[in-house]
Parts: C-alpha cells; structure tokens; sequence
C-alpha cells in the first residue's frame, strides 16, 4: 500500500513538472511517507542492504558514507527502455565523474542471468570507471525489495518484452538515506532537472 500511494504521489509530481524542487530558494523535499514519533517528524529511510557489484565488491550502504547516489532498475538484456534509460545514467555520469560526492547504482531485477562477470562485461562495454558506477546483484528477493524501498517497478511479466516490467525512473538518495528527488530517465528534460536537483543537493552541504 505504502509503494502504491508514493507511486501516486511521483506520477502527480511528475505531471507537475515538480515545480517546488526547481524553487531556488527552497530546499529539497524528502519524499515519502513521514509519521510523528515523540513529537518529531520521521522520513521514510532507506533500508540497509548489501549486494556484490561488477567488481566482486561489496555494495551496502556504508559503502556511501558521506556520499549522494543516483538509483535505477535494469536488467542487461532489457529490449526496451533500458538502453534509453542507460544513456540518461550516462549524462549523470559524466557530469560527475569527477565528483566524489555523487554515485551511480544500478540494481539488476534479473539476477539470473545478470551474473557479476555478465554485469563487468556490460559495464565494460559502457566504459565507465566502477568506482563511481556500481553495477550490482544479488538475491532476487533482496533485489526486488530494494526497488520497492526506493518506490521503483519492479515485476517479473512472462507477456513484457524481455520477461519483466520495470520503472524507468532516476532516484536521488541523499547521505542520509532519504529520497530527495527522481525523474523519468526516459525523458532527457527531466533529467536536466534532476541535474540541477544533485547540485542544489549537494549545496545543502
């Protein structure tokens, strides 16, 4: 119920153009549900998780200590919007390749087949610098639950081109392991403000 309800809330802000993050002088939101405990407001917080990437590294959220990442869904053999979506992830990652306070995840749903050796060829053939970018599986349990922790699609579908139905979404994750910002990677306007949301974050301090 909780991915639903914030599912409509991202369609509603989308449609909006979310015009309250592109304010100068306001802030970031920090998305999600929130509740009152003692009198103070609790934000919906990443979960811990723990996954091995290209590398044969450990991801886990230590692992971003200090640091903001930029999240989506995937898998390698995607037919569809995945190589659309990857070429978004890449302005992200060449805009801050050189920045070691933004990083980029990317979370197969189709571990199966999306071995680490399988996910070092894909990253490969990207070239891209797997200190920045981390190409991770794992459980598919622990995959998918990580999806729906950062209010991404995730499902297997034996009629959906490629066997499964995913979110196209970009999610920005602040040090603190709240949501802050996300726009649909298959639309390169949005990206451009959720470029402009990763600086206005990382000004925050």
């Amino acid at each position: 119920m909780r991915f639903i309800l914030f599912f409509l809330v991202l369609t509603v802000l989308s449609s909006c153009e979310f015009e309250t993050s592109q304010n100068d002088k306001l802030p970031l939101p920090i998305l999600g549900e929130k509740e009152v405990v003692d009198g103070k407001t609790v934000y919906h917080t990443i979960s811990d998780f723990e996954f091995m990437d290209q590398d044969s590294q450990v991801i886990n959220n230590a692992f971003f200590n200090g640091q903001v990442y930029v999240l989506n869904n995937f898998f390698s053999h995607c037919p569809t919007i995945c190589p659309k979506v990857k070429q978004q992830m890449l302005r992200v990652y060449d805009k801050y390749k050189d920045d070691d306070r933004v990083a980029l995840l990317s979370h197969t749903i189709d571990p199966e087949r999306d071995s680490v050796p399988r996910l070092k060829v894909y990253a490969n053939r990207l070239e891209v610098d797997g200190r920045k970018w981390h190409f991770i599986t794992g459980e598919k349990e622990k995959l998918y639950a990580m999806s729906r922790d950062h209010f991404l699609t995730a499902l297997e579908d034996p009629d959906a081109e490629g066997g499964f139905d995913h979110s196209g979404t970009l999610i920005l994750v602040d040090k603190n392991r709240k949501v802050r910002s996300f726009c649909n990677g298959l639309k390169p306007e949005e990206v451009d403000r959720l470029l402009k949301d990763i600086d206005k974050l990382l000004n925050e301090g």
